[in-house]
């Protein structure tokens, strides 16, 4: 097969370990960073260009878009769509799950367990909200945050006002969530592929910090999931429509609670805690449905 991985940069853990994967399992694989491709978007003959040259005969493609490329990055997503390659993962399921508000709105729909979360437009619904989501502490999110960035934890009421109308001073977004206290600062990660997790770790915060976040200098241990958190990520991730997906997981008094679901998870954590060879599944994966979309077109 010929896959393309779009991706910004070569040297990037998870873009190395997918090429890798790919070329052992006997796969032309290139690496195409999104911002340098064009699109000529025609009526029954939808093409797109990499540095002037024109992208051809591609049976799959690996989106790895990062949340400050997101518009262009989708609309080059949807091209390829448009052009019958194969994507792991379709553009609208990774907009959706960029979109952290929209996601929970789709999880919520589902009857996923979500911390309560609130969002508001008007200053004066600030103490409301804070209400809502059962006072301080709290957890408040722009959202458009990636990482671990742009999360805050308020201590007293006093200080999420506050934090809140410096955000909404910025023009940004944000998100009022309860802080889960029991859970101590860390949360799982589960590594869905077709529906099933394939793979979780534990992320531990470090101290002095509430985001468990590997970004942002948590620990990563290996930890076995109840069946309830097992269905819960697969149920997560089909609900905002990704064939792959980092459904991240925090353990509560009443029972597991998803936070984020990320269209484009890491590979070098996952696969160092667990010790299992993710790339190499989510090439089997693409394998899978590259053939038996082959099969449909030829019964058609």
């Amino acid at each position: 097969m010929k896959i393309a991985v779009l991706s910004q940069k070569k040297s990037l853990y998870s873009t190395r370990r997918l090429v890798e994967a790919a070329k052992q399992r006997g796969h032309d694989i290139r690496v195409v960073d999104p911002l340098r491709c064009h699109m000529n978007i025609t009526s029954h003959q939808p093409l797109i260009y990499y540095r002037g040259k024109l992208l051809t005969d591609f049976d799959a493609v690996i989106p790895r878009i990062g949340a400050s490329i997101l518009f262009y990055g989708t609309a080059l997503v949807r091209q390829f769509e448009t052009m019958g390659v194969f994507t792991l993962n379709r553009s609208t399921a990774i907009s959706c799950a960029r979109d952290k508000l929209r996601s929970l709105q789709l999880l919520s729909c589902k009857g996923i367990g979500l911390p309560v979360t609130g969002f508001a437009h008007a200053p004066d619904d600030i103490k409301g909200v804070i209400k809502m989501v059962g006072g301080a502490p709290l957890v408040i999110k722009l959202l458009e945050g990636t990482q671990g960035i742009g999360v805050v934890l308020a201590e007293t009421n006093k200080a999420a006002e506050s934090v809140i109308d410096a955000f909404w001073g910025l023009q940004s977004n944000i998100l009022i969530q309860e802080y889960i206290k029991e859970a101590g600062g860390a949360d799982i990660r589960c590594f869905v592929i077709g529906g099933k997790v394939v793979a979780a770790m534990q992320r531990q915060a470090r101290d002095g910090e509430f985001r468990a976040n590997l970004h942002r200098g948590g620990q990563a241990v290996t930890v076995k999931l109840t069946a309830e958190e097992r269905a819960m990520a697969s149920r997560a991730a089909k609900a905002i429509g990704l064939d792959v997906a980092g459904v991240d997981i925090l353990r509560s008094e009443r029972g597991p609670l998803v936070i984020e679901v990320n269209s484009s998870p890491g590979l070098e954590g996952i696969e160092m805690t667990s010790g299992k060879d993710i790339a190499a599944a989510m090439i089997q994966y693409i394998e899978e449905n590259v053939k038996a979309s082959k099969i449909r077109l030829r019964g058609a």
